[in-house]
């Protein structure tokens, strides 16, 4: 099963998404994304892999995906079942989605290493 890879030489698009709600509604936000994940999304051609997360503020949840192509990203919205997925999490946030390349990735230094 794909996880995750974030480098810049990984063949793929990232779809960020960033959904804004009320801190009442942002459990069932995150339930409603993961059930529609598990349901729907994993299944499509080109998936790779999503990551949920939740701001610490209550007011947003954040979807990191990955898919193997731009092509197969946009081919998932000629299907009804993620038409009625999206429309779902728009009832109970505001979308702002994001499609992406990673450009380049930083990690912290080693112990060993020293800044000039």
């Amino acid at each position: 099963m794909a996880e995750s890879v974030i480098r810049a030489d990984e063949p793929v698009v990232v779809l960020i998404n960033v959904f804004t709600c009320t801190r009442d509604d942002q459990q069932r936000l995150v339930e409603a994304w993961q059930r529609g994940t598990d349901e729907v999304m994993r299944y499509l051609p080109g998936f790779v892999s999503a990551n949920i997360h939740r701001s610490l503020d209550g007011t947003k949840v954040i979807n990191y995906a990955q898919w193997r192509s731009r092509d197969d990203f946009q081919a998932s919205f000629g299907n009804p079942q993620v038409a009625a997925y999206f429309e779902a999490l728009a009832q109970i946030g505001t979308p702002a989605p994001v499609l992406a390349q990673v450009v380049s990735v930083h990690r912290a230094a080693s112990e060993t290493e020293h800044v000039a």
